[in-house]
């Protein structure tokens, strides 16, 4: 998923050579390993309180534990694809190896940069396309974890309506949409699901547009709806505004954002579909530091530990053990959640 507007922690926007400043917080870290990862944000970068978090989190563990030499550059608003591939480039040739690219949008950069540099191992989050001897796709089954917040939203809603909130209509999205819808009937076979996605590609501006977030949350709050699933982004911080105005419930995504939404907010969050985007970072640095990378695709889904549920706050702890029924279920196989 994608983001909205946000601080950089260690890179810039613009488009000159990279430096190799460490991420706030990191730049007291010993640079031990001699390794200097590079990463390029999709929309927003740090700060989004979302995926590009999830991403950055994973970089920070790494300069703590692994002592790695980091760069960060970040992704501006409807920028060209030729825009990407600058940025990956420049990371390659200015000796960050490994380089990460945070984001499907990236797919067609990261194919045509990981080709000039194949002694340079790249990996792309949300992406199985590539197929280059020197790329790892790190994915996830984002249908699994959004299949416990539907069935979580199913079983809090008191008016057996509830809402999804889609930043772009892209597939990865749909797998939200559709692994939500199919955890909320589950639980309410009749349930009414409302769903609405606020821009369609290549308007990609639907993932850091909060208004938008709160205006299409707003519509299904009016129209019965008492909790809503947002999987876009910085917009889902209108989504959060929305609830609070209109007394419902909210359900976060890709971090626990219950913990790092705004305050004002946060406590009509009662559950967030975590997406381990810091797990699967680390874990590609890790392994480049132990010359361990394999190429191809790696899934990290609910067995796995790549996407669960929270619990911050306490508010899903009454139907926790029906939430965990599921999760057992669909680890095991029992329960095969659809990806649209």
């Amino acid at each position: 998923m994608l983001l909205a507007a946000a601080a950089c922690g260690g890179g810039d926007t613009t488009e000159g050579a990279p430096s190799a400043a460490p991420a706030d917080g990191a730049s007291s870290a010993p640079a031990a390993s001699g390794v200097k990862v590079g990463l390029a944000y999709d929309i927003g970068g740090r700060g989004d309180q979302s995926f590009n978090d999830s991403a950055a989190a994973g970089l920070d563990k790494a300069v703590a534990e692994l002592g790695v030499e980091i760069n960060e550059l970040e992704a501006g608003n409807g920028e060209a694809e030729s825009a990407k591939e600058e940025r990956l480039r420049l990371l390659a040739s200015g000796g960050f190896n490994p380089v990460i690219a945070v984001g499907f949008a990236y797919s067609a950069s990261v194919a045509k940069v990981a080709a000039e540099f194949p002694d340079v191992k790249f990996a792309i989050v949300d992406d199985e396309a590539n197929k280059l001897p020197n790329v790892s796709n790190l994915v996830f089954a984002e249908e699994q974890g959004s299949f416990l917040v539907g069935a979580a939203a199913a079983l809090k809603s008191t008016k057996g309506n509830v809402g999804f909130v889609g930043g772009v209509e892209v597939p990865l999205i749909k797998k939200f949409q559709a692994g939500f819808e199919a955890g909320a009937k589950a639980v309410k076979p009749d349930i009414k699901i409302q769903a609405k996605y606020l821009t369609q590609p290549p308007d990609f501006s639907g993932f850091g547009d909060p208004a938008k977030g709160k205006t299409a949350a707003e519509g299904m709050f009016d129209a019965g709806a008492d909790v809503v699933y947002q999987a876009a982004g910085g917009s889902g911080a209108g989504v959060f505004e929305a609830a609070k105005a209109a007394g419902g419930m909210a359900i976060g995504v890709d971090s626990d954002q219950a913990k790092t939404a705004d305050p004002t907010v946060a406590d009509v969050i009662i559950t967030s579909m975590l997406k381990k985007v810091d797990v699967a970072v680390f874990d590609f640095i890790k392994s480049f530091t132990t010359n361990s990378v394999v190429a191809g695709s790696k899934v990290y889904d609910l067995k796995a530990g790549g996407v669960d549920y929270s619990t911050t706050g306490g508010k899903v702890d009454d139907i926790k053990a029906q939430l965990d029924e599921y999760k057992a279920k669909i680890s095991s196989g029992e329960i095969t959640v659809p990806k649209e």
